[in-house]
C-alpha cells in the first residue's frame, strides 16, 4: 500500500513538474479485500500465537508436575515418631510409612535414606544405637511393604541432631 501511495504522489509531483497548468483531481486510493495483507506475516503471527499458546500450556504442566513433585516429596520428608526409649512404628505411623511405601513403588528409581533420632537423655552412645534401631526398623517395615533393602539407607544422629531441639516434655 505505501508504494501505490508513493508512486502517486511522485506521479503527481512529476505532473507538477512539466508545466501542466490544470489542476489534477485527488485520486484517493480505494482498499480492495486482501490488499496490502502479507499472507506470509499472517500465517507468522498465527505460528508464533501458537507456539506462545503451546509454551503456557508447557509451563503450566511443568508447574503442575512440579507442585505434584513436592507434594510427594514432603509425604516421603514426613517425620514418624517413636515413644521414649522405643523402637516399635505406632499405627498412625503405619500409615505414615504405607504412603510412602505406595510412593516408592510407583517410583521406582526413587531411594531414600532413614535418619534415626534420639533426645539428650541418656549417653551418646545409646542415643545413637537407639537412633539406628528406629531407622531400622522403618526401614523393616518398609521392605515388609516390598520395597527393596538396597534402595533404603539407614543413619542415625542419636541426639546430636534431635527432631525437635527443644529440651523438654513437648519436644520428648
Amino acid at each position: 500500500m505505501f508504494r501505490r501511495l508513493t508512486a502517486l504522489a511522485l506521479v503527481a509531483v512529476v505532473a507538477g513538474a512539466c508545466g501542466k497548468k490544470t489542476a489534477e483531481p485527488a485520486v484517493t486510493p480505494t482498499p480492495t479485500p486482501g490488499a496490502g495483507i502479507n499472507r506470509d506475516s499472517i500465517d507468522a503471527a498465527r505460528r508464533a500465537d501458537s507456539i506462545r499458546a503451546a509454551a503456557e500450556a508447557e509451563r503450566a504442566r511443568l508447574a503442575a508436575l512440579e507442585a505434584a513433585r513436592a507434594a510427594l516429596v514432603n509425604e516421603l520428608a514426613e517425620t514418624i515418631h517413636f515413644d521414649y526409649d522405643q523402637f516399635t512404628i505406632g499405627s498412625d505411623d503405619r500409615a505414615k510409612l504405607e504412603r510412602k511405601a505406595a510412593i516408592m513403588r510407583a517410583n521406582a528409581p526413587l531411594r531414600i535414606r532413614i535418619i534415626g533420632h534420639a533426645d539428650e537423655r541418656g549417653s551418646d552412645e545409646y542415643n545413637l544405637a537407639l537412633g539406628m534401631r528406629r531407622a531400622v526398623a522403618a526401614k523393616d517395615f518398609l521392605v515388609a511393604l516390598g520395597i527393596e533393602a538396597a534402595r533404603i539407607e539407614v543413619a542415625s544422629l542419636g541426639e546430636e541432631v534431635p527432631v525437635d531441639p527443644t529440651a523438654n516434655e513437648d519436644a520428648w
